[in-house]
């Protein structure tokens, strides 16, 4: 594993009248992911994009397409999502009632598995599956609309789910989701983070790549 942390830039900042450029940029980057924000206007109040702008991106793509389904019923889009190019497929635990089987779903169709949790939703809910997954992704702000301020519980949260990955010894990485910028990213990094998800900490500065540079070795 990369003994630096892994940034995972969120499209969903991007700006979507260059979407090609964007991407570009992501590939240039220290970035090792890029994260793709899907959104229902059911599972979270916001509409984001769906396969078609995935496969779209995927086609440009050099980095790990690491997708977020925040969605109701994701097992029935699954194939799809891989077909678009999905390579990290991740589910909500809330929004899964057979959450063992969407794991196993996933993973049968050649993506890595990936389980989400909201602010609310606490770290015990794995303890049965946390072996057979890949990613942990820890939301530290409620999904739904980016910008939103880091939450600071997620620091208690994280240590906590670093706990039970060790106490299982899973493979899980870590990755968190909301608020993160250059000032918070080595404490984030501390409490247990593999993986960093940046939507407009990089879209929005002035020189993203640069930024995507910090956050890799934040420490």
């Amino acid at each position: 594993m990369d003994k630096n942390t892994i940034v995972a830039p969120s499209l969903l900042a991007a700006n979507f009248l260059e979407i090609g450029k964007e991407v570009e940029m992501v590939n240039r980057s220290e970035a090792g992911w890029l994260h793709l924000d899907v959104m229902d206007g059911q599972f979270v109040p916001n509409i984001s994009f769906g396969i078609p702008v995935i496969t779209a991106v995927k086609k440009l793509a050099k980095k790990v397409c690491d997708v977020h389904l925040m969605i109701e019923h994701p097992e029935q889009y699954a194939e799809a999502f891989k077909k678009a190019g999905a390579d990290i497929l991740t589910v909500h635990a809330e929004a899964c009632v057979h959450l063992h089987r969407n794991i196993q779903q996933i993973k049968s169709l050649g993506m890595k598995a990936g389980v989400a949790l909201n602010p609310h939703t606490p770290v015990q809910i794995l303890e049965n599956v946390i072996s057979d997954i890949d990613v942990v992704l820890v939301m530290s702000v409620n999904p739904g609309f980016g910008g939103q301020s880091f939450i600071p519980q997620t620091l208690p949260k994280l240590r906590q789910l670093k706990a039970l990955i060790q106490q299982h010894q899973s493979q899980a990485l870590i990755e968190v989701d909301g608020g993160i910028t250059v000032a918070n990213a080595a404490e984030i990094v501390a409490a247990g983070a593999d993986v960093l998800v940046a939507g407009n900490t990089v879209f929005s500065a002035p020189d993203p790549e640069a930024v995507i540079r910090q956050l890799r070795n934040a420490k």
